[in-house]
């Protein structure tokens, strides 16, 4: 543990909220430990798992690849709208009223959640751009041009003026972490991985005292 690098297949959402407050505080532990994220969609982590080009990932459960995985959290999927909308002031997003909007798809190659959730509802909205690029997205709909679906976790401290609205029917995803076999492991993905509960900022009174 005195040096080392840890390769970590992740998306973009993890990186950006999760990550930096597990990675700070590991490192106060273990300060010459350096890390590679790898980013993409979950068809691309799990191959880079399965590869050994990553130690572990992050994944929507479940994973279609065969990895090791355990349960992290449940994340809201939420409708984003122009402030403007007419259904700004609603409650809850009806299901139907996808059909109403230009939709703007959160999807790279290998079909998501989002996609998921017309096929149970048997609808097709209209889709007029899809990236994997969120902020992209986010940026589109602030403007007008229509409406997308994201995970609440993408929608922390985001800089662009949207609303977000829980669906009629709730719809979720479930992320967990990924390894071929927890034995395979470094020493040091193995430490890495028991500061998972510092995801988040969620800083214990331990943490706070270091």
């Amino acid at each position: 543990m005195q040096s080392g690098m840890i390769p970590i297949g992740t998306f973009s959402s993890v990186a950006t909220h999760w990550l930096p407050n597990m990675i700070r505080i590991f490192r106060k532990d273990y300060p010459k430990i350096d890390f590679e994220l790898l980013l993409g969609d979950y068809t691309e982590i799990e191959s880079w798992m399965l590869n050994g080009r990553v130690d572990f990932g992050f994944v929507r459960l479940p994973s279609k690849a065969e990895v090791e995985t355990t349960f992290l959290e449940q994340d809201r999927l939420l409708v984003v709208i122009p402030q403007n909308h007419p259904l700004a002031n609603c409650e809850k997003f009806p299901i139907n009223d996808l059909l109403n909007s230009p939709f703007m798809l959160l999807e790279k190659g290998a079909k998501t959640e989002i996609s998921e959730i017309f096929e149970m509802h048997h609808i097709s909205p209209h889709v007029h751009f899809t990236t994997w690029d969120d902020y992209a997205i986010m940026s589109m709909v602030e403007n007008g041009l229509g409406i997308s679906i994201f995970p609440e976790l993408i929608l922390q401290r985001i800089p662009h003026n949207i609303i977000a609205k829980e669906l009629e029917i709730p719809a979720f995803r479930n992320i967990g972490i990924a390894t071929r076999e927890q034995k395979s492991l470094s020493l040091a993905s193995k430490r890495f991985l028991k500061y998972l509960s510092f995801r988040a900022d969620r800083l214990t009174k331990e943490d706070i005292k270091k």
